[in-house]
């Protein structure tokens, strides 16, 4: 099997004339950052390409700038902005904070005695998070707050939820 890569962010923004990136993350702490070594961008569907750091410096507990090898002025980085930022699973795991909702990345929902699949992405709104899966090929968003969510099991990688009656039947109706 493969390697097992996790989107933590997106690059949005150039800064200075070197060739910076802004990367603003969703992984809940940033001191960690300092160590990492390699981001991966996607270059097609499910491949991915390394970028070494050069330097990383932290703006806030949400965004950094990262000066990444091979890119040395602003219309090359023009080239990267608005690219998803991709870790490999050991770099997530380390990084990610525990509280952070990003860090069910790779969990499987369980709902009732049903496994309805890993989470592939989890999207931050205000209200709420969002757990993207695919159930028989079919993208589902499930909604997780304080009503839905039962048992974490973080040995197993399982989550519990409550789902609302008829949601799945609103992605899953025809298949």
């Amino acid at each position: 099997m493969g390697e097992q890569y996790f989107s933590v962010g997106r690059l949005v923004g150039v800064f200075g004339l070197k060739g910076e990136l802004v990367m603003r993350h969703s992984l809940g702490q940033d001191e960690g950052l300092r160590g990492l070594k390699v981001i991966f961008l996607e270059n097609r569907k499910d491949g991915f390409l390394p970028y070494f750091l050069e330097e990383i410096r932290l703006k806030g507990d949400s965004e950094a700038y990262l000066k990444l090898e091979g890119v040395d002025s602003p219309e090359q980085a023009r080239l990267l902005q608005q690219k998803d930022v991709w870790l490999q699973e050991e770099d997530f795991g380390r990084l990610a904070a525990k509280s952070a909702p990003v860090s069910l990345l790779g969990f499987h929902l369980i709902s009732g005695e049903e496994d309805l699949g890993a989470i592939v992405e989890v999207i931050e709104q205000p209200m709420q998070v969002l757990c993207k899966l695919f159930i028989r090929g079919k993208e589902v968003l499930i909604p997780l707050h304080k009503e839905t969510m039962g048992q974490l099991d973080t040995a197993h990688k399982k989550l519990h939820v409550t789902l609302p009656e008829g949601l799945l039947d609103i992605y899953l109706d025809g298949v």
